[in-house]
């Protein structure tokens, strides 16, 4: 799915103009198998005739946006924005640049966070859905964006014994990501004067 183009730019403090009612955040939210770029598709999700359910994956949750029918794990919570939702929140906000420039330990660093849980994985995807979503509160209870049945069916998945193997491989792939970033950020640490 392409992204590209001219869209109007999103408000710091309005979510009105996010969720279904943005191009972007809208084809973001997007559950897979749909499709953003069908008009009456478009219309049914910013309308509300089409309910999305808490545990209909939004697309922004596979690589390159690409939804494979016959394998649900291919890119399955191995996309961009979900890495940077992980760096932002366990390391710092500052983490997300191309560069590092924290001046202080992130959340990871600081409660002593040495791998990516499965937990962590849901809850980063549960934080980037509330973040494109049109609610302006976050609440497990919050009905417009299913984010407690949106994170359980997550979860679900990831601990189900049926998928030991594909969550393993997932794990490890994001345990690389995770050695690889929490090197680069305790670098960046030792190379600052906190004195």
């Amino acid at each position: 799915m392409a992204l590209f183009g001219y869209y109007t730019p999103l408000s710091r403090n309005i979510k009105s103009d996010c969720g279904f009612n943005h191009e972007v955040t809208g084809a973001l939210l997007c559950p897979a198998g749909l499709d953003w770029l069908n008009a009456e598709t478009k219309q049914s999700l910013k309308s509300g005739e089409t309910a999305v359910c808490g545990d209909q994956w939004p697309i922004f949750l596979y690589t390159s946006y690409i939804y494979d029918l016959e394998d649900l794990w291919k890119g399955l919570l191995r996309n961009e924005i979900l890495i940077f939702g992980f760096k932002h929140v366990f390391m710092s906000p500052s983490s997300v640049d191309r560069e590092l420039k924290a001046t202080c330990s992130g959340n990871a660093y600081l409660h002593g966070m040495k791998s990516v849980t499965k937990g962590s994985l849901a809850y980063i995807a549960t934080q980037v859905q509330f973040l494109l979503s049109s609610s302006s509160v976050f609440s497990h209870t919050d009905m417009v964006t299913g984010s407690n049945n949106f994170y359980h069916s997550i979860l679900d998945l990831l601990e189900d014994p049926d998928e030991t193997e594909e969550v393993a491989d997932l794990m490890m792939w994001w345990m690389q990501f995770m050695t690889h970033i929490t090197h680069k950020f305790e670098l960046t640490l030792t190379q600052l004067d906190f004195s």
